[in-house]
C-alpha cells in the first residue's frame, strides 16, 4: 500500500486518541474538584482498564467474523466513534446532570466514555495487520504511533488554547472549569471527523482477496479454513471464518492457543502500563505544590496546576511522534526487542528525574523519556505479535492482548490508592519513582521475549 493509504488506515486513531488525552489530563482534576480524595482517585480511573478488558476481545472476535457493505472493521469504529463524541460532551455536564451526586455521575460517564473509546479503538490495531503484509506492518503500526502522538498532543493542549482564546480557567469547587469542558465538545467532534475520514478513504478488502492473500499466511491448512483461497466471494470469507463449518476457534479454545510470544510480552507489557496508568492517575497531585514558577519563585497555583498537567501530557507525546518517524528504520537494522528495550530505559530515567526536578519549565525535560518509551510501546508490541498470530483470529488475537494493558492498570488502580497513602504517606510524587523501577523491570524483561523455539522470528 502506499504511505498515504497506510496513512488513512489509522487517521481516525488521531481523534480517538485526542479523547483518551483528554481524560488522561483532566480525569484527577475533575473528580478532585467534585470532591474525590487524592487516595481514592485510581478507584475512578479503574472504569479505562475494565471496559478494555471486556470489550476488546468481545469486539476482535465479533469483527473477524463480520463482513458487510462497509467492511469488516469500519462498521464498529463508525459505531464506537458516535458513542464516543456523545460521551465527551456529556462529561463536563456531570454536576447538572446529577447534582446530588455528581461524583456518581462522573464515574458512571467515564466507564461510558471508556467502553465506547474501546469500541472505536480495538479494529484499528486488527485493521492494520488484515491490511498489510509483514514487510509494512512495522509501517503500519509507526504511522499510526504518530497520528497517536499527535492526537494526545492536541488533546492535551486543547485546555491551554482555550485559555488563550480567552476561555476562563478558574477551578471552582464543584464543577468542571469552563476551558476543560469547552476542550471535551471540541475533542469529540474532531473524533467523529477523523473517523469519517478513515471510513471513507479506506476500502478493506472483499472477502475473496482476504482469504487469496492470507491463505499462506497464518490461516490453518486443515478443514475447511485452509481451502480459502480456492473458494469466491463470501463462501470464501465465511470458510476463513470458519462460519459454515461452525469450526470457528471460541475464546476459551483461543486462550488455551495464546502465542508464547504473547505471553512473554505480557511481561513487558505489565510492567510499562502499571508504570503509565501511575503517571496518569497520580501526576497531578505528584506535581500540586511541588512545582514553581521560576520568574516569580512562587509554588503553582492550583488552576494553573491543572493546565500545566495538560502542558506535560502533550510534552511527551512530541518526542515520540518524532522517534516514530525513524522507528521502523530502526528497528529493521537493530531489531524490534533492542529498540523497544531501548525505548523503555528512556522512560525510566524519564520517571525518576521527575522526583529531583521542580522548576516548571525543566520538569518538561523528564517527559521527553516518557515518550520515547510511549512510541516503543505502542510500536514494537504490536509489531512482534502480529507476526506471530493467524490472521484468521488477528482481530481476536489483538482483543486479547488488550488483557496485558488492562490487568496492570487494574492491579495498580486497586492497590495504587492504599500504597500511595500507607506506603507514601499520601505523597503522590513517590509514584512516578516507583514508575521508573516499574519500567526499567519492563526493560530488562524484554531481553526474554522470543527465547522459546518458533518464537524468535517475530520477536526479532
Amino acid at each position: 500500500m502506499s504511505f498515504w493509504q497506510i496513512w488513512n488506515l489509522s487517521f481516525g486513531f488521531l481523534g480517538v486518541q485526542i479523547g483518551y488525552s483528554l481524560q488522561n489530563s483532566n480525569t484527577s482534576s475533575i473528580f478532585e474538584s467534585l470532591g474525590a480524595d487524592v487516595s481514592h482517585l485510581s478507584y475512578f480511573w479503574l472504569a479505562a482498564p475494565l471496559a478494555g478488558m471486556v470489550i476488546q476481545p468481545i469486539i476482535g472476535m465479533f469483527s473477524d467474523r463480520t463482513w458487510t457493505r462497509l467492511g469488516r472493521r469500519i462498521p464498529y469504529i463508525l459505531g464506537g466513534a458516535v458513542i464516543s463524541a456523545l460521551a465527551l460532551m456529556l462529561m463536563p455536564n456531570c454536576p447538572v446532570l446529577l447534582a446530588v451526586a455528581p461524583l456518581a455521575m462522573g464515574a458512571f460517564i467515564l466507564l461510558f466514555m471508556d467502553l465506547s473509546f474501546n469500541v472505536t479503538m480495538q479494529p484499528f490495531r486488527a485493521l492494520v495487520a488484515d491490511m498489510l503484509d509483514d514487510s509494512q506492518k512495522t509501517q503500519g503500526y509507526v504511522v499510526q504511533t504518530f497520528l497517536i502522538n499527535m492526537g494526545a498532543v492536541i488533546g492535551a493542549f486543547l485546555p491551554l488554547i482555550m485559555t488563550w482564546a480567552g476561555v476562563s480557567d478558574e477551578a471552582v469547587p464543584g464543577t468542571v472549569s469552563r476551558h476543560i469542558a469547552c476542550s471535551y465538545y471540541a475533542g469529540g467532534a474532531i473524533l467523529l471527523l477523523t473517523v469519517l475520514v478513515t471510513a471513507f478513504k479506506t476500502k478493506e478488502y472483499p472477502p475473496e482477496k482476504f482469504a487469496e492473500y492470507n491463505s499462506d499466511a497464518g490461516i490453518p491448512a486443515n478443514d475447511d479454513a485452509g481451502k480459502c483461497h480456492r473458494l469466491k466471494g463470501n463462501e470464501a470469507f465465511q470458510a476463513n471464518a470458519g462460519v459454515n463449518a461452525g469450526k470457528r476457534p471460541g475464546f476459551l479454545a483461543l486462550m488455551r492457543n495464546i502465542p508464547k510470544v504473547m505471553l512473554q510480552l505480557g511481561v513487558t507489557q505489565f510492567f510499562s502500563w502499571a508504570a503509565l496508568f501511575m503517571m496518569w492517575t497520580y501526576l497531578k497531585p505528584a506535581i500540586t505544590g511541588n512545582v514553581f514558577d521560576p520568574s516569580t519563585g512562587a509554588v503553582l497555583a492550583e488552576g494553573a496546576t491543572q493546565t500545566w498537567v495538560g502542558v506535560l501530557n502533550g510534552i511527551y507525546p512530541i518526542p515520540a511522534c518524532i522517534v516514530s518517524v525513524f522507528l521502523a528504520r530502526i528497528a529493521a537494522r537493530y531489531g524490534n526487542k533492542a529498540v523497544y528495550a531501548a525505548c523503555l530505559l528512556c522512560g525510566a530515567a524519564g520517571f525518576v528525574s521527575l522526583l529531583f526536578i521542580h522548576n516548571q519549565y525543566l520538569v518538561l525535560l523528564p517527559m521527553i523519556g516518557i515518550g520515547i518509551a510511549w512510541a516503543g510501546i505502542l510500536a514494537m508490541p504490536y509489531s512482534i505479535l502480529s507476526r506471530s498470530v493467524n490472521a484468521s483470529d488477528m482481530g481476536a488475537y489483538m482483543g486479547i492482548f488488550n488483557f496485558t494493558i488492562t490487568i496492570p492498570q487494574i492491579v495498580i488502580g486497586l492497590t495504587g490508592g492504599l500504597i500511595v497513602k500507607w506506603v507514601f504517606g499520601s505523597q503522590a510524587i513517590y509514584m512516578l519513582g516507583l514508575a521508573g523501577v516499574f519500567m526499567l523491570l519492563a526493560a530488562i524483561s524484554v531481553a526474554f521475549v522470543g527465547r522459546s523455539s518458533g518464537t524468535q522470528q517475530g520477536a526479532n
